[in-house]
This record gives structure tokens, C-alpha cells and sequence, in this order.
């Protein structure tokens, strides 16, 4: 008897619940879900327009130095002075290491003298070839005695020639004893402390050349009759160096040279862009994105990116027609900057085509443009706002 009386009250509160759902409706779907009731489909539309479109290829390039060089002595002897901190921007000339010069300074005035009593034997041995000439003349004594004076002054001859050689050795190896900046640049880490004894070609830092500083980077063997063209011309190609994730622009510079091959294995040419890099930004060995302006076209039809298709029709956009309706329209595309898209058949200036919800479509459906869902979401409020004043 208690179970058929719960069953009773059940059944009583559920038909009071129908009947009051009836009574007042619940108007609180959004404005594209009537839109779609009512047989059209809210997108979002662009309208195709006249003007410039960019050129612009893409690339993962690496930052090298403009020139790079290892410091290393070219002499043995022990260090005595570094003139430089690590990491430290250098000028051309600027003192880098002091190798002691006491041993090239003592092997220089042995040279210097050796030169000194050679020079003084050949003036000797001149003065007595003069005066055997005259008394060959006289023909006081024989014609080999002559030729052996005449020799002598050319063995002595060579032998200052030699020393002066050893003279200028002795002072090119004092002035090795004194390292410079062979060029402007930053300084790496040192390789070799002061006080060390370092031998021939013992490498005691490196150098780098990074303002200006250049990248490196590929581009498709299909660019490389453009680039010849560009840079035959002499007309700059613009480059601009991106952060790894493409959000921050780090510098802007031109390319500078292209390799005289293209790789086979690749199918790609290498290039290098030269940047000022006057605010240090870049640094070698540095992974970049490269944006590089190839050319620009002008008086194109352009439409955004997100409003082509691919499919069964190949390269497509969905047309709006005047009736509110969407036809699909086949494209043929051209160049692209990332945002837009040179549209080279199959589109007028001013035609209105499809940049969102195009994956709700089809051949003839009817679309909601967004001043009309603008509408519609207004007549929507002013509904609800009458149905709260009546409850």
C-alpha cells in the first residue's frame, strides 16, 4: 500500500514539472544554435581585396662570425702577461699576451753583431780587390790571384746578406713575443694561464668577429634563379633573424653571398646574411628563424590563409553569394607571407569568401553572416529580457 502511494506521488510531481516546462519555454541557446535551426550556418566571411603581397621564404639558419681566428704564440718561451679578460670586446691592435723576450732579444744582438764583423771583412776584402785590379793593370801579379780576391768579396757578400736575414728574424721573433687583436672582435675564454712555458702554436684564446656578424642558412634549388636574378641586379635581399619560437625579431641585415653549388643531397644552396648587430644580440652558434623578402608583388588579389580548402576540388574556397548561400569555388594560389595568399585565378577583388566555420558547409548552404548573428543575438537578448519581466 506504501509503495503504490510513493508511485502516485511520483507520477503527480512529474506531469507538474511537464506541464510547467511547457508553459515556460527556456530561451537560453546561443544565437548560432537558432541560426543553425533555422537552416542557416553562422561563419565568419573576408572579403578578397586588391594590394601587395610579400614574398617571404623561410628558413632555420645558424649565426657565424664574421671572422673567427685562435690566438696561438708563434714562438716558444714562457708567458708572462695576459692584457685581456675573458669574454672581453677587443680593438684591432689591442695588446692579447707577452711571451718574455729576453731570448730573442739576446739571439737578436748576436745576429747584430755577426752582421757587424761580416760587413767589416767584406769592406776589407773590397778594398784589396781594388787594389789588385790596378796592380792586374800594371801587370803586376797574375790574373787568378784576381779572381780569388773577386771570389772572396762574393763569399763575404753573402754571408752579411745571411746575417741581415738573421737580423730580421731575430726581430720578427721579438715582435711575435708581443701578441695583438689581429682584428676587432670578443675574446673567448683563455686556454693558458701566465707563467706557463708554451711551445709553438700553443693556442692561448679565440677571437670572433661579431659586429657585423652573419647567418648561415639554406634555402630550395627552386629559389636559386630568383636569388641569381636579385643578386645579379645588385638589388638587396632583406633577412631578418627571428628567436627559436618566431615571436621576437632579433635583427635585420641582407644577404651578403651564396655558395657557388647547391647540394645534391639536400636539394638546397647555402646563404649567408650579414647583420650590424650593433646591440650584440646575435651570438655565435646561435639557432635562428629566418624570414627572408625574396620579392614583392604588387596589384594582387589577396585573401587570408584560413579562408582556403583543400579537398576533392583541389585548392577551394567557399564563395558567399548575394542569396546568403555558398558556392565552392576553385582557386589557383600564389605567393604567401605567412598571413595571406596571392589569389592568381578564381577570385575578383571585393568577393566575400569563408574564413570560419567552412567545415559546416557544402555546395549551396544557406550562411549567417555575422551582422546578421549580431542581430539575431540581440532579438535573442530583448526575447529573454520579456520573458524575465512576465515571470
Amino acid at each position: 500500500m506504501r509503495i503504490r502511494t510513493i508511485l502516485i506521488i511520483a507520477g503527480v510531481l512529474v506531469a507538474a514539472a511537464a506541464g510547467w516546462r511547457v508553459t515556460h519555454p527556456v530561451n537560453n541557446k546561443p544565437a548560432e544554435e537558432q541560426a543553425g535551426r533555422n537552416g542557416a550556418v553562422p561563419v565568419g566571411i573576408a572579403v578578397a581585396q586588391k594590394g601587395d603581397i610579400d614574398v617571404i621564404l623561410s628558413a632555420l639558419g645558424t649565426v657565424t662570425p664574421l671572422s673567427e681566428v685562435t690566438i696561438r704564440t708563434q714562438i716558444s718561451g714562457q708567458l708572462t702577461g695576459i692584457g685581456f679578460q675573458e669574454g672581453q670586446i677587443v680593438h684591432e691592435n689591442d695588446f692579447l699576451a707577452q711571451i718574455d723576450p729576453r731570448p730573442y732579444e739576446n739571439a737578436l744582438a748576436q745576429a747584430q753583431g755577426q752582421l757587424a764583423k761580416d760587413q767589416a771583412l767584406l769592406k776589407d776584402s773590397e778594398v784589396v780587390f781594388g787594389r789588385y785590379q790596378k796592380l792586374f793593370k800594371q801587370d803586376s801579379i797574375a790574373r787568378q790571384q784576381l779572381d780569388t780576391q773577386e771570389s772572396l768579396v762574393q763569399q763575404h757578400r753573402g754571408e752579411v746578406q745571411s746575417d741581415q736575414a738573421q737580423v730580421e728574424a731575430a726581430k720578427l721573433n721579438l715582435q711575435y713575443c708581443h701578441i695583438t687583436a689581429p682584428f676587432a672582435g670578443r675574446v673567448g675564454l683563455r686556454q693558458v694561464d701566465a707563467g706557463n712555458y708554451v711551445q709553438t702554436s700553443a693556442a692561448i684564446v679565440t677571437l670572433a668577429q661579431t659586429q657585423p656578424i652573419t647567418v648561415l642558412f639554406t634555402l630550395p634549388e627552386d629559389n636559386v634563379p630568383e636569388l641569381v636574378k636579385r643578386m645579379q641586379n645588385g638589388a638587396p635581399i632583406e633577412v631578418t633573424a627571428f628567436d627559436r619560437n618566431q615571436a621576437a625579431k632579433l635583427a635585420s641585415g641582407k644577404v651578403s653571398s651564396m655558395d657557388n653549388k647547391i647540394d645534391s643531397a639536400t636539394g638546397t644552396v647555402k646563404l649567408r646574411a650579414q647583420f650590424d648587430n650593433e646591440e650584440a644580440i646575435l651570438f655565435p652558434n646561435q639557432f635562428v628563424n629566418v624570414k627572408v623578402l625574396l620579392n614583392t608583388l604588387h596589384d594582387v588579389t589577396t585573401i587570408p590563409l584560413t579562408g582556403v580548402q583543400r579537398g576533392v576540388p583541389g585548392t577551394f574556397v567557399y564563395l558567399v553569394m548575394p542569396e546568403n548561400t555558398v558556392t565552392v569555388r576553385p582557386v589557383k594560389l600564389g605567393a604567401d607571407d605567412g598571413t595571406k595568399v596571392a589569389v592568381t585565378e578564381g577570385l575578383a577583388p571585393d568577393d566575400k569568401i569563408v574564413v570560419d566555420g567552412a567545415d559546416k558547409l557544402r555546395e549551396g548552404a544557406k550562411v549567417s553572416l555575422p551582422s546578421e548573428q549580431s542581430g539575431a543575438e540581440t532579438s535573442g537578448d530583448s526575447q529573454r529580457k520579456s520573458d524575465t519581466s512576465q515571470e
